[in-house]
């Protein structure tokens, strides 16, 4: 769509189904795929990938050159894959020449006033409820919720499946399948309804549930933990997940359950 009252870098690489609302300022070094609407008063930066058929709402800038004082003017990338909407007024900023790249993939939402700064890989199906926001190098697996105004400390991992509550502080790393919620982030069960409405039987979800018992509510030590999961319950894709989110965690896992005096 030609829109006389947008501004369109002639390097950009725009299809031609997409709609381009007015007072939207599209740079050099952009792509942006089939069937995608980009509202009014959006900014889209150098080097800004944009899938097919996403909606970016009104405000919103994508691929800003990342707020690190270390990054040099690297050219670098913000991808964005298929079917994800961007609503208003949130920023994404593209990546250093750490990773050459961040990442938002497909079929997510991310809500208003939201932040995702650079280098962070967020995977598919996710939703970000408002003001959510992520620092640098933070990684997001897929189909994970986070709450309206969380926080996520750079360089921490939110492991497939896990709901993070609504003002959450997240300064160390979220397993997969979990609820984290209080104050310092600390598990409180597994996101059993999540997981039933992707499709997890009654029985794997019980599975899941034993292994955090172990991990979280039997007053072991993460190592012993894992030794006890790695004994007790057969293996399986959910359990290998786990153990290996655990063992590759760089900033190490929240706390277990506690209850308050």
């Amino acid at each position: 769509m030609n829109q006389p009252l947008a501004y369109v870098h002639p390097g950009a690489k725009i299809a031609k189904t997409v709609v381009i609302e007015p007072f939207t300022t599209i740079n050099n070094n952009v792509e942006i795929g089939e069937g995608t609407w980009i509202g009014s008063n959006v900014t889209i930066m150098e080097g800004a990938r944009i899938g097919k058929n996403c909606s970016i709402f009104p405000g919103a800038v994508i691929s800003a050159v990342p707020q690190d004082l270390k990054f040099n003017g690297e050219e670098t990338l913000a991808i964005i894959g298929d079917h994800t909407t961007i609503r208003e007024c949130v920023t994404i900023n593209r990546a250093t020449a750490s990773t050459g790249k961040t990442v938002i993939g497909s079929h997510c939402l991310i809500m208003a006033y939201s932040h995702i700064a650079h280098d962070c890989v967020v995977g598919n199906h996710c939703i970000f409820s408002n003001n959510s926001t992520l620092a640098g190098h933070i990684t997001i697996g897929d189909y994970v919720i986070l709450a309206g105004m969380a926080a996520i400390h750079q360089f921490c991992s939110v492991g497939e499946y896990a709901f993070i509550s609504g003002g959450s502080l997240v300064r160390k790393d979220v397993p997969p399948y979990v609820k984290a919620a209080r104050e310092p982030l600390s598990y409180v069960g597994i996101n059993s309804i999540g997981l039933r409405r992707r499709g997890f039987s009654v029985e794997k979800i019980k599975e899941i549930q034993d292994i955090y018992r172990i991990l979280f509510q039997a007053n072991h030590n993460i190592l012993q933990a894992v030794e006890m999961i790695e004994a007790e319950i057969d293996a399986t894709a959910e359990r290998d997940r786990i153990l290996e989110f655990i063992q590759n965690s760089q900033r190490g896992i929240m706390r277990g359950y506690f209850r308050k005096n």
